[in-house]
């Protein structure tokens, strides 16, 4: 499952592979990928991974299992860990204009499809 607030990645793949689309921000994808987490399902990306800090990019998108399973504690402490680098970081709002953010958008995609070997 792909989780992501990235509209580019939404649009390109959501007829071929589970996504969930995120209508809010960076961190509101590590909340619900945490939830989900705490179901049962398994992280599979590092939600920090690429050279971009979350405090640079307002997109993520990131891959959890498809099936849930037993509580994972190794997946608990990355997406906890993960949310609280997140929240350090983000102390100021940033505003960015639409080329750079189109940029951003394209850079989670590669990371994405980077992962999925696409």
């Amino acid at each position: 499952m792909v989780i992501t607030n990235n509209d580019l990645v939404n649009n390109k793949y959501k007829d071929l592979i589970n996504i969930k689309f995120i209508d809010g921000n960076y961190r509101d994808v590590l909340v619900f990928a945490r939830d989900k987490i705490h179901e049962g399902y398994e992280l599979l990306t590092h939600p920090l991974s690429s050279s971009v800090k979350p405090n640079e990019t307002p997109f993520k998108s990131l891959i959890i299992s498809d099936l849930k399973g037993e509580l994972n504690l190794d997946s608990v402490i990355v997406i906890e860990n993960s949310i609280m680098t997140y929240d350090k970081f983000n102390k100021v709002n940033i505003r960015f204009n639409e080329k750079v953010i189109g940029d951003f958008k394209l850079i989670d995609l590669t990371v994405l499809e980077s992962a999925l070997n696409i």
